[in-house]
């Protein structure tokens, strides 16, 4: 199946999303379903106007809506789509910066979820650590063999969406696991060299 998603590429947008807090709320919204900013800020532990604020700035770029409410009183917020995605390929050097500043947000996020589960690794049970952690291994590929290697795993995890729309999917023992891909070029690109050259070097 295929996750309602969001694709942000106006780099207002890009820029936008590009805040820990946002990304927080947004993640809290997605896992735990609509709530209000109070309910935000108690579970992220910020204050009610600081998380009212970014739920806002989150609405401007299509990312969060208001929801129904049990009262008039209550203004719960949800997320629009499940996930969020965005264009590395663009050639706009506005829309370039402003993905270069969202991915390192993103980078810092992924560093400390990882931080975090390794200062509490040794508390989990054995079967858990024996098949979570970090690995790192090197391919020689082209562009256009890492897009095929990206969308083959993509499809292999998409093997498991349904788990994430339905908890009655989930089997019991199974827990939420985060897989961070990052692709990243070991060394730069020789210096004066061609796409095509730069291809036939690596």
């Amino acid at each position: 199946m295929s996750l309602p998603e969001v694709k942000l590429s106006d780099p207002k947008a890009l820029r936008g999303y590009a805040h820990p807090l946002r990304m927080a709320l947004i993640g809290l919204l997605r896992q735990q379903g609509p709530m209000t900013a109070t309910q935000a800020a108690e579970r992220l532990g910020e204050s009610v106007p600081s998380c009212s604020f970014h739920l806002r700035q989150l609405a401007k770029y299509g990312l969060a809506e208001r929801a129904p409410g049990a009262d008039a009183r209550e203004r719960p917020w949800r997320a629009t789509a499940l996930t969020t995605s965005w264009d590395d390929a663009s050639d706009d050097p506005r829309t370039r910066a402003a993905v270069d500043e969202l991915n390192a947000v993103q980078l810092a996020l992924y560093t400390r979820r990882a931080e975090e589960f390794l200062s509490r690794r040794a508390d989990e049970p054995t079967e858990w650590r024996a098949v979570t952690g970090f690995s790192d291994r090197p391919v020689h590929v082209t562009p256009d063999e890492m897009a095929e290697l990206t969308a083959r795993i993509d499809a292999l995890l998409a093997e498991y969406d349904d788990r994430i729309t339905d908890p009655t999917k989930r089997p019991a023992g199974s827990r939420k696991v985060s897989l961070m891909h990052l692709a990243v070029l070991t060394d730069p690109p020789p210096a004066g060299a061609s796409a095509g050259e730069q291809g036939d070097a690596q």
